[in-house]
C-alpha cells in the first residue's frame, strides 16, 4: 500500500521531535537554546518567516528558512460559505500537487446554529494529495492518489488555519483552533507514520507543540484494520472515525473497494477495540445514498452489528447526506427514507445524528474535496 512519490518535499522544523530538533541545530552550528525560540514562533504564534523574528540576530534569518522552514505550502485559492464561518482553501505544495483543507467555526451569533454551546473552530485537514481507495461516491477517490503529504505538510495546514484565526478572518472574531479532524483529501491510515507524527506535534504542549487536546483530533479510515490496531496500541485518546457506508459485505465490497480485504466484522471489532482500550467513542460515518445504501433492514443490521460488540456507549452514527460530486450518478437519500433510517437506529438504542453539510455549496463538504480550480482542473 506504498504511495507513489511525485516530490518528496524537503524536511520542515515541524518533521522533528523536539530531541531531533536540538540535535539539528547543533549540526547546522546554530545554537541549542534557538530550538525553544523558533517552536515558539511556529507553535505558540504560527508564524513561519524568519523575516518576522526580531529575537533572532538577522545573521541567522536566511539559514533558518533554508534549513529548517522552507515554504511547505501556498494558497492558490479560497472560498467561504456559511455567512464567513466556512472557509475552503486550495493549497501548492513543493511540487505542484494540490490539496484541499477546511476550516470551520460553529456557534457563532446570528449565523446558521447559533445559540448552541459555545463557539469553537474546527480544521479539516488532507494526508495525501489524491486518495487510492477509489470509493466511487468520493471526488478524492475518483481522482486516485498522487503521493503522502509530509507530518509538516499536514501540520501546516493546521498552523496557517490557527493564523488566519488570530487575523480575524473567520466571522466570531479571533480564536483558538479546537479540533482537527483527518477527514480532508486522502486515507490518513494509508499514510500512518506521517499522520502520528502530525499528531504528537499538534497535541504536544506548547512551546513544543500546538497543545489541542488529544480529544479534540479525529483521525478517520475506511478500514484499515492492522492500522487501527496500531493506533489503539499508540495508546492517544484520539477519536477514531470509520468510514462504513454499508453494514452488509455484499454492498460495502462495491462501495468500499478495501472491504475486499478486511470485512465488516473485522472492522468494527479493531473499532471496538479502540474504544474499549482508550475509553473514546468511536464515530461510525455512513454516507446516505438514495436507493443503495439507506434501505430501513440496513438500519437495523448496523443498529445489531454495534450492538453485538457492546453497549451504545461504544460508538456514535454519524449519517451524512450524499453531498453531489462532478458526473456521480448517485444522489442523496429522500428526506423520509432518511427519518426511518435515524428512526430504527434509536429505536435500537444507538446513538445518531444527522452530519451538518457544511461547505457543499463550495464544494468543501465531505466527498468533495478534489483539488480543483475555477474551472475544474487540476
Amino acid at each position: 500500500m506504498a504511495a507513489p512519490r511525485r516530490g518528496r518535499p524537503p524536511q520542515h522544523w515541524a518533521d522533528l521531535d523536539p530531541a531531533a530538533r536540538v540535535a539539528a541545530l547543533t549540526d547546522a552550528g546554530l545554537p541549542r537554546f534557538r530550538a525553544a525560540q523558533l517552536s515558539r514562533h511556529y507553535f505558540v504564534h504560527h508564524t513561519s518567516d524568519p523575516d518576522r523574528w526580531s529575537d533572532i540576530p538577522a545573521a541567522e534569518r536566511a539559514q533558518l528558512r533554508e534549513v529548517f522552514f522552507p515554504r511547505l505550502v501556498d494558497p492558490v485559492r479560497e472560498l467561504r460559505c456559511d455567512g464567513d464561518t466556512t472557509v475552503k482553501t486550495l493549497w501548492r505544495l513543493h511540487d505542484g500537487s494540490r490539496v484541499e483543507s477546511v476550516l470551520m467555526r460553529y456557534g457563532v451569533p446570528g449565523v446558521r446554529s447559533s445559540g448552541r454551546g459555545r463557539m469553537r473552530t474546527t480544521v479539516c485537514v488532507s494526508s495525501q494529495a489524491g486518495c487510492g481507495m477509489a470509493c466511487p461516491f468520493c471526488a478524492t477517490g475518483q481522482g486516485g492518489l498522487t503521493r503522502n503529504l509530509s507530518a509538516a505538510e499536514i501540520l501546516d495546514q493546521v498552523v496557517v488555519s490557527a493564523r488566519m484565526l488570530e487575523e480575524g478572518a473567520l466571522a466570531g472574531g479571533p480564536g483558538p483552533v479546537n479540533n482537527v479532524v483527518f477527514m480532508g483529501m486522502g486515507e490518513p491510515m494509508a499514510n500512518f507514520a506521517a499522520v502520528l507524527a502530525a499528531t504528537e506535534a499538534m497535541i504536544a504542549p506548547a512551546p513544543d507543540g500546538l497543545g489541542i487536546s488529544a480529544r479534540g483530533v479525529t483521525i478517520s479510515t475506511v478500514g484499515l484494520v492492522p492500522r487501527i490496531r496500531q493506533l489503539t496500541e499508540w495508546g492517544r485518546p484520539v477519536t477514531l472515525a470509520v468510514s462504513l457506508h454499508a453494514p452488509d459485505d455484499d454492498l460495502r465490497d462495491g462501495l468500499v473497494p478495501i472491504n475486499s480485504r478486511w470485512k465488516v466484522a473485522e472492522v468494527l471489532d479493531a473499532a471496538w477495540e479502540h474504544a474499549r482500550a482508550t475509553r473514546r467513542r468511536v464515530s461510525i460515518e455512513y454516507a446516505l445514498i438514495k436507493d443503495v445504501n439507506d434501505q430501513a433492514w440496513r438500519a437495523d443490521l448496523l443498529a445489531t452489528l454495534l450492538r453485538q460488540r457492546g453497549d451504545w456507549g461504544w460508538v456514535h452514527v454519524n449519517l451524512i447526506p450524499l453531498n453531489p460530486t462532478p458526473g456521480s450518478m448517485w444522489t442523496a437519500s429522500d428526506a423520509a427514507d432518511q427519518d426511518e433510517f435515524v428512526r430504527r437506529l434509536e429505536a435500537r438504542g444507538v446513538p445518531v445524528t444527522v452530519r451538518d453539510t457544511r461547505g457543499r455549496e463550495i464544494d468543501g463538504a465531505c466527498g468533495q474535496l478534489a483539488a480543483l480550480d475555477r474551472a475544474g482542473s487540476a
